[in-house]
């Protein structure tokens, strides 16, 4: 049963991080805790082991989707080189900080932030229309936000970094774009500091390498690495105000499932 559940997971978490620029952390890391409680995880290691492996499927659902969007030329690389900068730096130190932090009061602003930008984004309401993006350093200090906060929670960025860049006026289709490629250097980053954090935990299962589960990664990396790309192609098919619409929904669930815990 174990091993059926991994394949389905990736099939949703891929169609959803194509069409919205979500790496389907939001989907993974739930599902993933609830199968290793079943599988009898210690509780010292399981939700870590959840959001290290959720971001290793990051890396394959980011390549799938951003595949397609370039193809469709939306991925806007000029500004993604800045902004991955500080999304690395950023992953990078969430995944030390979830190491020794329980990030609760992370968790209440970040859950905040997500139901005020649904709200930006569901009701319509339009950013300054003289108002761009930030200089290189801006875009350098916006990336080590989302990336850290990213890592630390086990997602692939998009909850952050499309709303941050259609609140700069960049269109909605290339804001999913390019928020698919940012996915991949957070979670190749915030992969890489939770195998090296949880190297030495003892009370890791088997098939683990750090705090990634292995058969779990491979699952789901499978089937999210091809679902991805048919959300993509779906998401240039959506009117903008639509996609808009549906990435608030998945907002506001976003933000009550962390302000509630």
């Amino acid at each position: 049963m174990e091993y059926l559940i991994y394949p389905v997971l990736g099939m949703f978490a891929g169609l959803i991080g194509g069409l919205l620029g979500v790496g389907g952390g939001l989907i993974v890391v739930p599902v993933l805790i609830f199968a290793f409680t079943a599988l009898d995880f210690s509780d010292a290691v399981l939700t870590h082991m959840a959001v290290g492996t959720s971001l290793a499927t990051i890396i394959l659902t980011s390549y799938g989707s951003v595949r397609q969007h370039h193809l469709k030329g939306a991925v806007r690389w000029d500004l993604l080189g800045w902004l991955a900068i500080g999304l690395v730096v950023g992953a990078l130190v969430g995944a030390e900080v979830a190491g020794v932090l329980k990030g609760r009061s992370l968790q209440l602003i970040f859950g905040c932030f997500a139901l005020l930008m649904a709200a930006q984004m569901g009701l319509g309401l339009k950013p300054n229309p003289k108002r761009g993006l930030p200089g290189k350093v801006g875009l350098i200090v916006s990336g080590t936000f989302i990336g850290s906060v990213s890592s630390l929670f086990g997602i692939g960025g998009g909850s952050l970094t499309v709303p941050f860049l259609t609140w700069c006026n960049v269109k909605m289709q290339e804001a999913v774009g390019t928020s698919s490629a940012g996915g991949m250097p957070i979670a190749i980053a915030g992969a890489l500091g939770f195998v090296l954090s949880g190297w030495n935990m003892p009370m890791r299962p088997e098939w683990s390498l750090g705090y990634v589960y292995l058969p779990a990664f491979i699952g789901i990396g499978i089937t999210s690495l091809v679902f991805a790309q048919v959300g993509a192609k779906f998401a240039h098919r959506l009117p903008a105000a639509t996609l808009k619409k549906i990435f608030s929904l998945l907002l506001v669930v976003v933000g009550v499932k962390l302000i509630v815990g």
